[in-house]
């Protein structure tokens, strides 16, 4: 076992890849690592032997911990079974119940692993997941990054030794990276690796190791921790020096290395290097190679990496698929509940289409609409794409399936759902609108759409696997579908393609599946009889058929009055001879899709394992021009502020830099004593109600440093959530004072709480973080100019000015897990918390020297007044000794001992020492503390008794009446003369804060910006040059009308882009901002809508110029400037409409899910898919409060009104007059009443009479509805009102969301 030692940013992350032969993402790798007597190339193809755990935890959140593991232990059973063992299921459920026993989370296996969002087990549960999951690969060489982090001081060490035990009975090798080992970790190692800088400045033998440091002058205190030690060797803050070798001890690295490389130790570990080329090394590979031969499923390749067979892959990867269904019920019953509801409004839509030229338009409407509607569905995986992709890296690395088991079983996986989806469906729609009633008929359309969306959920799949991030995919995908739909043969006959663009009819799988179904239904038709407009003449008086004849009826016959099924479909290139043809060319698609989906899955890879980069905001990119040395790893020669320090000075390197006092003396004082009295809390779990804190009582005093401590999932956080007012679920029963009074409306402003994660605003820079909480937080009568200078005091403290100008960015791209620690703790800090601060472990995840520096920075703001609670895991024996009290919990949220810690823990060893659980003197007590409460201490006795009985309980309990009676009786210590005001600040300096920061937030996010504005040029191009030059026949007022319908369509991609950014915004707010009552949601949702505007009204410009004049609508300016009107105010429509989905919306999924629901229903009511004359009476409500139809209706106006029409040769209707007379005679009577709008060619003629349907574009607007060109306005004035009232909609549906804190009964 060997330990490898460095702070964050040394490369022991980089080393551990290297080791576990991870080499993709850097630029080079030079030098040899042998694995056995195999090169690392010869090792790829024993990938899942040499397995790495990774510091984050990547799971399916919904599966359950068994489900995970069963997953786990299924893809890794061997092919030969052990003696004694018949059953491979047998063997996986006692590999799975054994590896939960050994690290103590058995009773977790029916609870999901869950992750920030999702409620799952707690973080350190989880992590003991991922430490099992890694076990369960029965790999050979294992490397462990920071795997402790999150567990407590028990655990870890539990964990350490079954490492240990595995190591020497199966004879692995293990490669650990630790931050605060203690020493009965340390002491479990062989050898020990320190790395400071990617240099390595000691390998050798674990008991060597601190002799060499000390031997170079450096002093290791007693009980110290010997990893921190060797960690804080080349840190001038942390080091500390023997006298007589101030002027020769090794500063940094490279002299480190050059005394390394003096010494025998060097030598001796040199001369084991030549171990893979002797004659052990081949002969234990060569067995190696065997055994993992045997292990493997007989029908393998030799090549494979993996230990099942393929068959048995694909099936471990369906059962986990559904799993995943089925345990994230919700979004199942929101696709399948939304289905049916569109169907019927879908079915009503197009209601019992009629049998003749009037149903024509309907009933393709109503095929239209079925494969619309699932493509949009199906859109939904290019999001769904992204959510599993981190855990199926990290078991492909695991070496547990191939790529192509997991998308089979995705495909296997969507078929029950989309057979279930397409027959509830298609069985409404279909009976509905009255399609053909034969079997046959029906049948053929229900499996064409089957087909139709199976291509085009693989399709979209492919979208998403091929796309490296999510914003491409969403680009590429809403561009998709928008050409899709135009080129399907619907919007645009076949025969009107524009002959540039037209090739992409014949690569759409859309236009396949229209052209089999449209034929299926209008093939089987003998005769189609014209009715209504489309018969000439008629009305009284003119009822001879002879004398009649069709018009604007495609395929019909001049001088006939019916249309034949196949002559209709031969005008749109259709043929009902296309049925079978083209769905076997769907399935052809789709087979190209799902090979495309594995090759690209195949070729998925971990984020470039490079390490975290600073990102410096893209207007100040410029200013920061001078050089910036990461943080961490400083060299000797500068301090951290810049100022040059004399090399030589060893004297400086031991003595705590204290920050200057006057930045300690600006903190804020606290006079106010916090008590907590009978705390029970209660949740409502599935198996009736659980408790998870149980009568627990203690107070925080001013200058008072209190721990908070116990085994992970003993109710920590719980605890600080409920005294920090921050659940909104389950009851609490107890009381929670302030100076012996009820919580102020105040108080969750005036106390501050960090929390577990660090939750900021990514696009902001450190000090605009600080700032904006300074602002928002302090109170309203202290002047700006002191709030900032107070967020400077804080940087120092922290010191934090290395990184004031960085964006804090994402964890992996932006500051590092230690770094963005100390941001949070900042952010509470200058809002002058005026009680108390909560930390909910602030040293979780750091490193021993960044954790001290954490507890000693908490220290000194108790020394100057502050009262701080803390919860703390793994606390060394130095930062214990940091503290004042301690509350200490056992499982279930029980008391344990709460009390002062003493000096050198003294008081709470001699409290446990009287029970008979003494503390061994080089044990670190807190350590101890835990295995007596939780670990394998604990002798059986009920420690939360043992407390109740004691006479320090009694005491406690005295005090604490005392305290409070006393702090009743005084005034109260809270002095703000606003505490009554729920926020620090008045709401229009909130609104003008919050705008400012999201302002900046959104023009920082170049990726989103370029995103909307490509889609609008793309889109705008993409209409204008399908639609281009639109002539003045009857078929181009038709087109007219889908160019503008077109526009409609650039709505969901900038939607499906804009939800996740103001979901992620929305999390942050409830997460953080919310609960520390910074500023209210009216101020959030007013930042969100302004920070839009400016680019909403760059697109609408950008898409009028490139598609207004290039379908060559009316140039005057009265029209144009009208349309461009018109169009800005949709900008701002749409986006408001997204906002309130997404308001609501639990998640990004959902959202993406309900928004086909909410367009589809705005898009079938706009009287374009069918026209207002053909809406059934029960929805002719919806057409009048749908904004999209007054945005058609205006838009046509201004475009079309008043255009004149001339009719195509083939458009005319063709007849003779009655008895010889002119056809202006015959016509008379016709030409005043039905026919008002019909325009007769030649009234002089006595036969061939040529009758044109319309004058000008004003008699087809007034089919449609549209009376006169005042209406236009009109319907622009009402668009306008829309736009306040769905923007008024996000407020509405961010207050439904907003909950109330819990407050607790008494």
């Amino acid at each position: 076992m060997l330990l490898v030692l460095g702070r964050p940013g040394s490369g022991c992350t980089t080393l551990l890849s290297l080791l576990a032969n991870r080499r993709a993402g850097y630029q080079s790798v030079t030098g040899d690592v042998h694995y056995g007597s195999m090169d690392a190339k010869e090792a790829q193809r024993y990938r899942g032997q040499i397995v790495m755990n990774t510091e984050e935890e990547l799971f399916f959140p919904d599966l359950s911990v068994g489900q995970t593991m069963d997953f786990a232990t299924k893809l890794k059973t061997p092919f030969r079974l052990p003696e004694g063992v018949t059953d491979p299921r047998e063997l996986r459920h006692q590999t799975r119940d054994f590896l939960l026993e050994s690290m103590g989370i058995a009773h977790t296996h029916g609870t999901k692993v869950g992750n920030e969002y999702v409620r799952g087990v707690s973080g350190g549960e989880r992590k003991r997941v991922s430490i099992i999951e890694c076990l369960a690969t029965n790999g050979s060489i294992y490397c462990w990054d920071n795997s402790t982090r999150g567990l407590d001081a028990s655990t870890a060490l539990e964990y350490t030794k079954a490492i240990r035990a595995m190591t020497d009975v199966l004879g692995l090798a293990s490669i650990v990276t630790l931050y605060q080992a203690g020493n009965g970790i340390y002491n479990l190692f062989d050898k020990v690796l320190v790395l400071d800088g990617g240099k390595q400045i000691f390998y050798g033998p674990r008991n060597e190791a601190r002799p060499f440091a000390e031997s170079l002058g450096f002093i290791c205190r007693d009980g110290a921790n010997v990893g921190d030690f060797l960690t804080g060797l080349t840190v001038p803050t942390e080091r500390m020096i023997r006298p007589g070798f101030e002027s020769r001890f090794p500063r940094n690295a490279e002299s480190f290395r050059q005394e390394f490389e003096r010494t025998e130790i060097y030598t001796k570990m040199m001369s084991e290097l030549d171990y893979p080329t002797s004659q052990v090394a081949e002969e234990k590979t060569r067995l190696f190679k065997e055994s993992v031969a045997l292990e493997k499923h007989k029908h393998l390749p030799d090549g494979s990496t993996h230990t099942v067979s393929f068959p048995s892959q694909v099936a471990a990867c369906i059962t986990r698929q559904y799993q995943i269904i089925w345990n994230d019920k919700p979004t199942l019953i929101i696709k399948q509940a939304s289905t049916i509801i569109q169907a019927l409004i879908a079915g009503s839509l197009f209601y019992n289409a009629p049998e003749n030229s009037g149903g024509l338009f309907i009933k393709s409407g109503g095929l239209f609409f079925s494969l619309l509607y699932n493509s949009l569905v199906a859109m939904a995986e290019t999001t769904d794409s992204f959510r599993g992709r981190n855990v199926l890296i990290k078991h492909k690395e695991f070496g547990f399936f191939h790529p192509a088991a997991f998308c089979i079983a995705q495909i296997v996986g969507d078929i029950p759902i989309i057979l279930l989806q397409v027959s509830l469906f298609g069985v409404i729609l279909y009976f509905m609108v009255g399609l053909t009633m034969s079997a046959s008929a029906f049948f053929t359309y229900w499996v064409v759409v089957v087909a139709v969306t199976m291509c085009m959920t693989a399709f979209f799949r492919a979208i998403g696997a091929a796309s490296a991030t999510f914003d491409a995919a969403a680009k590429v995908s809403g561009f998709m579908i928008n050409s899709l739909i135009i080129y399907m043969g619907y919007l645009v006959a076949k025969p009107k393609m524009k002959p540039w663009l037209g090739w992409i009819f014949w690569i759409n799988p859309l236009a396949y599946g229209f052209d089999a179904l449209m034929s299926n239904e209008f093939g089987r038709k003998a005769r189609i009889p014209c009715v209504g407009m489309n018969l000439v003449p008629n009305g009284p008086g003119y009822l001879d058929t002879a004398h009649q004849s069709c018009a604007g009826v495609l395929g019909a016959i001049q001088g006939q009055t019916y249309v034949v099924g196949e002559s209709y479909l031969r005008a749109l290139a259709y043929g009902s001879s296309h049925v079978w043809r083209n769905f076997g060319i769907v399935w052809a698609w789709w087979a190209l899709f799902v090979a495309i989906t594995i090759f690209a899955t195949s070729r998925w890879r971990s984020a470039s394992e490079g390490g975290p980069s600073l990102l410096i905001p893209r207007e100040k990119a410029q200013l920061v021009k001078r050089a910036r040395s990461d943080e961490e790893a400083q060299d000797f020669t500068t301090e951290k502020n810049g100022r040059p320090q004399s090399p030589t000075s060893g004297e400086e390197t031991a003595v705590e830099k204290e920050p200057a006092s006057d930045s300690a003396k600006a903190l804020i004082r606290n006079t106010s004593v916090f008590t907590w009295k009978n705390l029970c809390y209660t949740v409502n779990t599935p198996d009736g109600p659980r408790q998870l804190l149980d009568n627990v009582q203690g107070w925080v005093k001013p200058g008072m440093l209190g721990a908070l401590m116990g085994s992970s999932g003993a109710g920590k956080t719980t605890l600080l959530d409920v005294l920090a007012q921050r659940k909104t679920e389950g009851t609490i029963r107890g009381s929670i004072l302030v100076d012996g009074r009820p919580l102020p409306v105040s108080f969750q402003r005036s106390a501050g709480y960090c929390e577990q994660l660090d939750v900021h605003e990514p696009y902001s820079t450190v000090r605009e973080a600080l700032e904006f909480s300074a602002l928002l937080r302090q109170s309203r009568d202290t002047p700006r100019e002191e709030k900032l200078k107070y967020v400077d005091t804080i940087i120092d403290l922290l010191e934090l000015h290395d990184l004031a100008d960085t964006l804090i960015g994402t964890v992996g791209a932006g500051l590092t897990v230690e770094q963005r620690k100390r941001v949070t703790i900042g952010v509470e800090l200058v809002s002058k918390p005026s009680i108390l601060i909560f930390l909910d472990e602030p040293t979780s995840g750091l490193d021993g020297q960044s954790a001290f520096n954490t507890v000693r920075f908490l220290r000194k703001l108790a020394d100057v007044g502050q009262a701080v609670l803390v919860t703390i895991h793994q606390p060394s024996a130095q930062l214990f000794a940091q503290f004042d009290t301690l509350l200490l919990l056992a499982k279930g949220g029980k008391t344990v001992y709460f009390g002062d810690i003493g000096d050198n823990a003294q008081t709470v060893r001699d409290y446990f020492e009287r029970y008979g659980a003494p503390c061994p003197p080089e044990t670190n007590p807190a350590e101890h503390m835990i295995d007596v409460v939780s670990g394998h201490l604990s002798q059986g006795k009920d420690w939360n008794q043992i407390w109740l009985q004691s006479p320090e309980h009694t005491v406690v309990e005295k005090e604490l009446e005392s305290i409070i009676s006393e702090a009743a009786s005084r005034p109260t210590g809270v002095i703000d003369p606003y505490h009554g005001h729920e926020f620090a600040m008045p709401l229009w300096d909130q609104v003008k804060i919050v705008t400012r920061r999201t302002n900046i937030a959104v023009f920082r996010n170049v990726d989103y910006i370029n995103n909307k504005i490509a889609l609008h040029i793309g889109t705008g191009l993409f209409n204008a040059f399908s639609f281009w030059m639109l002539g003045d026949e009857i078929t181009d007022l038709q087109l007219r009308l889908f160019t503008i319908f077109q526009f409609i369509f650039v709505a969901p991609g900038v939607i499906n882009q804009l939800q996740p950014l103001f979901i992620q915004r929305r999390d942050l707010y409830e997460a953080r901002e919310k609960k520390s009552k910074m500023y209210s949601w009216i101020a959030f949702v007013t930042g969100l809508i302004v920070s839009e505007l400016p680019y909403l009204c760059l697109c609408a410009v950008i898409y009028y110029a490139t598609w207004y004049y290039t379908v060559d609508f009316p140039k005057a300016s009265s029209r144009a400037g009208a349309t461009l009107f018109v169009m800005l105010f949709y900008e701002f429509l749409y986006t408001g409409i997204g906002q309130l989905i997404a308001a609501y919306a639990p998640d990004a999924v959902s959202a993406s899910l309900i928004n086909p629901i909410f367009i589809g229903q705005l898009v079938s009511f706009a009287g374009v898919l069918t026209p207002f004359s053909q809406i059934t009476e029960f929805w002719k409500w919806q057409y009048w409060v749908n904004p999209f139809h007054y945005l058609m209706s205006s838009i046509l106006v201004f475009t079309s009104w008043g255009t004149k029409v001339n009719c195509a040769p083939h458009e005319f209707a063709v007849f003779n007059p009655l008895n010889g007379t002119t056809c202006g005679e015959y016509l008379s009577g016709y030409l005043q009443g039905m026919g008002a709008s019909a325009n007769l060619i030649n009234p002089e003629a006595r036969e061939d009479c040529r009758v044109c349907q319309y004058r000008d574009g004003s008699d087809w607007l007034r089919t449609l509805n549209i009376k006169a060109y005042s209406d236009g306005w009109r319907d622009a004035g009402i668009v306008v009102l829309f736009v306040f009232s769905s923007y008024g909609m996000v407020y509405l549906m961010m207050k439904l969301r907003t909950k109330m804190s819990k407050k607790a009964e008494e």
